[in-house]
């Protein structure tokens, strides 16, 4: 077996295995050692410096000159020179990290991916608990919400590798599979600062209550909440224009039909919004419609409780119907109404409290027990009805009331809306009191 090459450096007798014996018991180089062997290695007094020493000091102290390096040859030069230079180059300083891109431009950039093709999205912790169809409208605002509900019905989303309902909700950290889709390129013409500032005033107009994380619109009658098949001004879209510097977009937190007027919750931030939409599912949230109905129940105050299912499930916008438990689509509604005051036997006002929240719920429900709400296109359906004088031809239906816990705090936010124009009306000619006891608050939660 050959040995070991002999050592370069000094003469030092070696011990078993070739290596120098260590002097003493403690670690072969102390911190303390290797600053002397470097200061040596400078030209400096190893002895006056310790390598506990703050920078300034270490900084004041002159250093003697190095002595010139000899010349390299000339095939190395180009080698030589570029270590030399890197090595009498001063470091430079970190630059300051770049400011992350706004969640406006995150968005295009999400819609230019998007038009390109497959993409994999992942699920913020703010997204937590939003639903699969609201993340897919707030990533890419480009799409009509009616595509998006398109998209999802029709199989083409796939979360964490599976086939995704429109009512599923997300969990932090999913992967979102999103299909490739040709979207409207965004016209290079900006909006008219006119209208954003026309908008914007709107829709200050109608807050009933605002802080820092949420506010609550008075949405009036007429005005959809969000786009579809020929609805162009809808509340989603006017939201546009409260967008913030930092790209912060208030987002709506749960619905009303285009004819329903009232007490409408709108989120600030992409947090707020996730936490006032687990409020709505865990029906921490409490609501209150008033409603002008056909006839007057003959129990005063009672609980409806069925399965809806809607007519055409394709259609976001359709008819309900009540079904069977057990029938496929068919989701069990629970409301609980009171008579608060009536006219004759002609018209009664009742309040509404809905436990859970289907859609036309209410709507549904009234007709369902006889008295359908006046005004309405969809459900009202009673032989040998007239409409009284003076009464508009509208949709008699108002959340008139929601408590919700504050995003933040926890604590009630109570608010109410007042009637609508034709509402207000037909009280006054009934001889309705608004500000009359509310018998519905003592009706049950669930």
């Amino acid at each position: 077996m050959k040995g070991r090459p002999p050592h370069r450096g000094s003469g030092a007798k070696r011990g078993p295995g070739g290596f120098a014996p260590r002097a003493g018991t403690g670690p072969r180089t102390s911190a303390k050692e290797a600053a002397q062997r470097a200061a040596r290695n400078r030209g400096e007094d190893a002895g006056e410096r310790s390598p506990w020493d703050d920078g300034a000091a270490i900084e004041a102290a002159p250093r003697p000159k190095r002595p010139p390096r000899a010349a390299a040859p000339k095939a190395d030069a180009p080698r030589t020179v570029a270590k030399a230079a890197v090595a009498r180059a001063p470091r430079a300083e970190a630059p300051p990290p770049a400011a992350g891109p706004t969640r406006r431009e995150q968005r295009a950039a999400a819609s230019a991916t998007l038009a390109s093709g497959v993409q994999t999205l992942t699920v913020a912790p703010d997204e937590a608990g939003m639903r699969i169809d609201r993340f897919l409208g707030a990533r890419f605002p480009q799409l009509p919400f009616t595509r998006v509900q398109s998209i999802v019905r029709k199989g083409e989303l796939r979360v964490d590798g599976k086939r995704a309902k429109p009512n599923d909700r997300l969990e932090p950290g999913s992967s979102v599979r999103v299909p490739p889709l040709k979207l409207e390129q965004p016209t290079d013409r900006p909006r008219s600062a006119a209208k954003v500032e026309g908008d914007a005033e709107f829709l200050r107009s109608l807050i009933l209550y605002e802080d820092a994380d949420m506010m609550i619109l008075n949405k009036p009658f007429g005005l959809a909440v969000q786009g579809g098949s020929g609805t162009v001004r809808h509340v989603d879209g006017l939201l546009e224009a409260l967008t913030g510097p930092d790209g912060q977009r208030p987002r709506l937190v749960h619905r009303l039909d285009k004819d329903t007027a009232g007490c409408l919750i709108v989120a600030k931030t992409r947090l707020a919004a996730a936490t006032l939409a687990k409020s709505f599912r865990s029906r921490a949230a409490r609501k209150i419609y008033w409603a002008l109905v056909a006839g007057v129940p003959r129990t005063r105050q009672g609980r409806v409780s069925t399965y809806l299912v809607k007519d055409e499930p394709t259609d976001a916008d359709a008819r309900m119907r009540v079904a069977k438990h057990g029938d496929e689509g068919a989701s069990h509604a629970l409301t609980y109404y009171a008579t608060v005051d009536q006219a004759a036997q002609k018209l009664a006002w009742l309040s509404l409290k809905p436990v859970t929240g289907r859609t036309h719920q209410l709507r549904a429900h009234a007709a369902h027990i006889g008295h359908p709400i006046v005004g309405d296109p969809k459900y009202f359906d009673v032989e040998n009805w007239e409409l009284p004088g003076g009464i508009q031809n509208r949709l008699h239906l108002l959340a008139r009331r929601i408590v919700i816990p504050h995003p933040r705090t926890g604590q009630p936010v109570d608010v109410s809306a007042p009637l609508p124009p034709h509402m207000a009306q037909s009280w006054n000619l009934l001889g309705f009191d608004a500000a009359r006891y509310d018998p519905i608050v003592e009706a049950p939660e669930a």
